[in-house]
């Protein structure tokens, strides 16, 4: 009898093990077909890194000395980060000089395409301005630092003046701005003193590209 109970308990035990083994496996298969279909997503998903990288919005006309991503979807060898010229090209496989100075990500983008279509079937192309080098003000006189400041979006006088710096000899009452419009210059006094007192706030402008900040 307890032999017999004994041989009873071994083949549930038996069962038991067969039947974790089994889920194990079954486990096992769910995971790697998981993975396989991941892994095939991921080969025809879109390369592209996030849009958070742009440095640029859709509207920002691209100039020389810009840095772009060149993504073309399921094209790794068309994909690259490429710098526009002094000349205003970009220069692409099967391409060559592609114009891109004077254009936006997007109007690039769509002249990129539209090339393409003689050599990749349905190509799909987008473009993305991972650096800003092409937008300068310059800051001339007594400072610390003379030359040419990349244009941050929106950078006040204030904030070029502070990156800058002064001599002690500045003339911190007397700055002003030349900024071109339309073919004539204009000059934009700038009294930095009342500035930092919080004063004369409206004349804390927002720079534009080629605007030289004088400081006598």
């Amino acid at each position: 009898m307890t032999a017999y109970r004994d041989d009873s308990a071994a083949g549930e035990r038996m069962k038991a093990t067969i039947a974790a083994v089994a889920v194990a496996m079954m486990l096992g298969f769910a995971t790697v077909r998981v993975a396989a279909q991941n892994a095939a997503q991921a080969k025809t998903a879109d390369p592209l890194p996030s849009q958070a990288l742009s440095a640029a919005g859709p509207s920002y006309v691209i100039g020389a000395d810009d840095v772009l991503l060149v993504s073309v979807w399921k094209e790794p060898d068309l994909t690259m980060t490429l710098p526009v010229r002094p000349d205003g090209n970009i220069s692409l496989p099967l391409l060559n000089d592609v114009p891109a100075a004077g254009l936006s990500p997007t109007q690039l983008a769509a002249s990129i395409t539209e090339k393409l279509r003689k050599y990749v079937a349905d190509p799909r192309v987008t473009v993305i301005v991972t650096q800003i080098n092409s937008q300068k003000v310059y800051v001339t006189g007594e400072v610390l630092h003379t030359g040419a400041i990349p244009l941050l979006p929106n950078m006040t006088v204030l904030q070029a003046l502070a990156d800058a710096g002064f001599t002690q000899f500045a003339n911190t009452k007397g700055i002003y701005v030349l900024r071109t419009e339309s073919g004539r210059q204009q000059k934009i006094p700038v009294n930095y003193k009342r500035l930092v007192k919080g004063q004369a706030i409206d004349q804390n402008i927002i720079l534009k590209p080629g605007d030289t900040i004088v400081v006598p």
